[in-house]
């Protein structure tokens, strides 16, 4: 891992990390959006109108290294606790403990955003499209949909 990632999953893990990259204007429209709704009898078949485009952050699962490392350094800090019966208790409880949060750890520095899409068919139904890109596209615009994409008219 270079020295600019290890920097930017230290900010996320700290929450420190800026949401700046996804702040920009990128034509995702708000509910405050000034463009006129366009009838949705005047549009094609298989064709939508686009009500709203929004940002979401996603955590992915973990694979489950971040749970081992997270025991392992738990452990060994908890094993530094106590004597006795209490050092084996304190072991344990860093264990698990550690487990927990080498696991949110892991997913924090794996988190993603995807852009959701709310478009309302012809018909008036309501169907919601999910991408990891930034879609050209914004509220009032009148897409066509094909399969599980959306292109803008």
């Amino acid at each position: 891992m270079n020295l600019g990632r290890l920097s930017l999953s230290l900010a996320v893990l700290l929450g420190t990390a800026s949401s700046a990259p996804f702040a920009a204007d990128n034509g995702a429209s708000t509910p405050n959006a000034k463009k006129a709704l366009v009838s949705l009898a005047s549009i094609c078949d298989g064709c939508a109108r686009v009500d709203d485009v929004k940002t979401v952050e996603r955590k992915p699962k973990g694979s489950g290294l971040g749970i081992v490392g997270g025991a392992v350094v738990g452990g060994i800090v908890g094993h530094q606790i106590g004597g006795g019966t209490g050092k084996t208790v304190a072991t344990g409880a860093g264990i698990v403990a550690g487990g927990i949060a080498g696991n949110e750890i892991e997913k924090n520095a794996k988190k993603y955003t995807v852009w959701v899409t709310h478009v309302t068919l012809k018909n008036g139904k309501k169907k919601t499209f999910e991408q990891r890109a930034v879609p050209p596209y914004r509220a009032g615009d009148v897409v066509q949909v094909q399969g599980n994409q959306l292109v803008l008219k």
